[in-house]
Order: structure tokens, then C-alpha cells, then sequence
């Protein structure tokens, strides 16, 4: 028997999974619809062959603002064919194309220009930018989406596309910078602010009724009939609500509990299903989030998860004391306990460690702590570090460390 054979014969719970992620921009965007608005009025002069001012959009992450940006753009080049209009919109994921040079390969390449994605100088492939607009007589509108991470590398070539249209006379280019930073215009040089934030719209947080809304929206494309079970949207909206009103979040746990569902063959989407997901997204964040940490930290997490064998919750003095016993068996030398202190609030922050502190009356005060990510999935990603390879053995006869006093190890 194939062994897709039992997979294709399973219950059907999926209709189109795909309209549940980040990628999908659906017709209708539920409780935008002020912000759409306001993005098109401002695009407006583009359908009379007039430069609209640059736009910066920013709000925290599941807002809405790519999906928007997306559809309001969509709409634009449908809307300048009727006005017999040259327009063309331009997405760019600056957390990938994340160099000058990329940014302007990949404007050129849009237009038909041959420029390979290394090798020519910047300003060549700035030439070949305007020469390639002029020829087409298209008027652009560039979407810079996290452009943050773009402006710690590539600020000249902002600048730069933020003055081209100096120089252009059959073309023009205009430019939306998306955020999730609040504070990024701090960072911006004075001649790229004032010229790129001519133009601001902020989106606000979703609450959890407009997250329900947005999750019936999607279901109603996403799933076969009858497979949600009732409560599954409105968990999935509240628990999302909580994390700052984020859609993404809200349609990740929708499609993970969904998938869940399928996996163990059931019928329909439960409620103990979304709890399972929320636990699996917890975990699958806080893995990409240690894989990414300095060695300190993932050594102060390695001591943690020692720790936790033996008790669930443990103070900063026990931390220390194993971190710089494992500090030794790697050969890195150990920090001050003032900054191992530092590193558990960042920890804290990044919600893989819960620690509070607490008094221990005229013996002052401590942190008290507890892991909150899955020991063996924490201990799993840490031993994927080549430095952190000789502790394994640790991993492997914890009940022989559980048995000894903490200071002698």
C-alpha cells in the first residue's frame, strides 16, 4: 500500500489552507477600511499622471499593514488601466533584498533591465535604474516593507530613490515604507525623514471582536463546513487580542490547530486543539529565538535547564554557580554575576524564562526563576552550537547531577 494512500482517504478539513497565511490578501479587509482609504486618496495623483508624496506606515506586527499596502496596490494598477495611466507597484521584502545594491538590481530587473544581482558598482546600477524608468515612462510606486532592516545597511540608497525623480522626466518613482518599529524614524538621517516621511498612517492594533471577524472571513475560505468546533475562532481571537491584537498570530493558531485536528484524524477543529497549538507556537518561537542568542546566554539557559531536572523554580545564586562550572568545560571565560543578571531580565523579556523577585526578609532580596520552554526542545537546540557539544554528558546522566550538591558539581 502507498503510504499516501491512508493520508488522501483521511477526513477533509482543509478547503484552501492557504488563505490562513501571512502570504494571502483577501478581497475584503475587514476593519481597515479608514486606512485603505487614506492610502488611496494619497496614491490618487498617480491615476492623473501626477508624484504622490512618500508614505511611511508603521504599527506592530499583525496590523494588517503588508495585507493592505497589498491590496490597495492590486487595486491601483487594476484602476490605471481603465485611466490608461502607466503604473506599476513594486514589492520589496527588505528583510532579504537588504543591501543598496540589491534594492536597485531588483528595481531595474522589474523593468526588463538585464542587471545581475553582484557585481556592477552601485552607481552604475542607479544609472540603469533611471535610464530603464525613462525608457518605460512608468510611473512606480516601491513598497519597502521592514524597511528598518534596510536603512542599518543600505541609507544611501534610500536617499537616493527618495531624490530620483530630480532626475527623471518621463518617470517617477514614490515610495511606502512599511514598519513594525515605532521608534524607527529615531534612526533616520535627517535629509531620508524628511523626505520619505512626507506622508504617515498608522495602524492600530486589532481588539478581539475584529479578530473574530477576520477569522470567520478567512474560515469561511479555509475550511469545509461544520469542522469547527463552536468557541475554536473566539479562543483563537482572544488569545491573539492578548498579544497585541495580532492577525498573524490569530490566523497561525487557526491553521495550526486545524492541522493538529487532521494529524490526529479527527473530525473537526477543537477547542483542546488550540490550546495544543499555542503551546507548539510558544515552543517553535522560543526555538528560533535561542538558536539566535550569544554563547553566555545559551550557556546561562543550559545551566537552567540543568537546574530544572532538580527543582522547578531556582535563584540567581544556583544559576551562577552552574553557569560557571559549564563556563570551565567549554573554555569560555564566565561573566560577572551582575551581568548574568542583566542576561535573565533579557531572557525574562523574550518570555523564555518567568522570574520574579523576591525577599528573603534581612537576607536582602533574590530573583526567583523557572524555565517556561520545553526543557529537552531547549536543551535539544542549545547542543546544536558546536561550542556547547561537551556538555552533552550532562544531558545524558541527570540523575547522577540531581544527586549531587549544587556547589560541588
Amino acid at each position: 500500500m502507498n503510504i499516501f494512500e491512508s493520508l488522501l482517504s483521511s477526513v477533509n478539513i482543509f478547503k484552501n489552507r492557504d488563505v490562513l497565511r501571512h502570504s494571502y490578501t483577501p478581497e475584503k479587509l475587514p476593519h481597515r477600511e479608514e486606512q485603505i482609504n487614506q492610502l488611496a486618496l494619497l496614491l490618487s495623483p498617480l491615476l492623473k499622471g501626477g508624484t504622490p508624496s512618500n508614505i511611511f506606515i508603521y504599527g506592530k506586527t499583525g496590523t494588517g499593514k503588508t495585507a493592505t499596502v497589498n491590496f490597495v496596490g492590486r487595486q491601483l494598477e487594476e484602476a490605471s488601466k481603465k485611466a490608461k495611466q502607466n503604473v506599476a507597484v513594486h514589492y520589496i521584502n527588505c528583510e532579504i533584498v537588504d543591501t543598496a545594491y540589491r534594492v536597485l538590481a531588483s528595481i531595474a530587473r522589474r523593468f526588463g533591465s538585464n542587471v545581475p544581482m553582484t557585481g556592477w558598482p552601485t552607481d552604475q546600477v542607479y544609472d540603469e535604474v533611471r535610464k530603464v524608468l525613462e525608457l518605460r515612462k512608468v510611473r512606480v510606486l516601491i513598497v519597502l516593507d521592514e524597511i528598518d532592516k534596510l536603512v542599518k545597511k543600505a541609507e544611501e540608497a534610500l536617499y537616493g530613490l527618495t531624490r530620483i525623480n530630480s532626475e527623471l522626466k518621463n518617470s517617477s518613482i514614490s515610495l511606502i515604507g512599511i514598519s513594525n518599529n515605532l521608534k524607527f524614524k529615531n534612526f533616520l538621517d535627517a535629509r531620508v525623514l524628511s523626505s520619505l516621511s512626507e506622508e504617515e498612517i498608522v495602524f492600530p492594533p486589532y481588539n478581539a471582536e475584529q479578530l473574530e471577524d477576520i477569522l470567520w472571513q478567512r474560515s469561511k475560505l479555509a475550511f469545509e463546513d461544520g469542522v469547527l468546533e463552536e468557541g475554536v475562532i473566539q479562543l483563537c481571537a482572544a488569545i491573539a487580542a492578548q498579544e497585541h491584537g495580532d492577525a498573524r498570530k490569530a490566523l497561525d493558531l487557526l491553521r495550526v490547530s486545524a492541522e493538529i485536528a487532521e494529524r490526529e484524524k479527527d473530525t473537526k477543529v477543537r477547542v483542546e486543539h488550540v490550546r495544543k497549538a499555542l503551546r507548539k507556537i510558544e515552543t517553535d518561537y522560543m526555538i528560533e529565538t535561542v538558536r539566535t542568542l550569544p554563547v553566555h546566554s545559551k550557556i546561562l539557559l543550559y545551566s537552567m535547564s540543568l537546574l530544572s531536572e532538580m527543582a522547578e523554580k531556582f535563584t540567581t545564586g544556583e544559576v551562577y554557580c552552574v553557569y560557571k562550572k559549564l563556563c570551565s568545560k567549554v573554555g569560555v571565560d564566565s561573566l560577572t554575576q551582575r551581568r548574568i543578571s542583566d542576561l535573565i531580565s533579557e531572557l525574562d523579556m523574550l518570555g523564555v524564562v518567568n522570574s520574579v523577585i523576591i525577599s528573603k526578609g534581612r537576607y536582602g532580596r533574590t530573583r526567583e526563576m523557572k524555565l517556561e520552554a520545553d526543557k529537552d526542545a531547549l536543551r535539544k537546540v542549545l547542543e546544536e552550537d558546536y561550542r556547547l557539544q561537551s556538555l552533552k554528558k550532562f544531558g545524558g546522566d541527570l540523575k547522577k547531577f540531581a544527586n549531587l550538591r549544587l556547589f560541588e558539581f
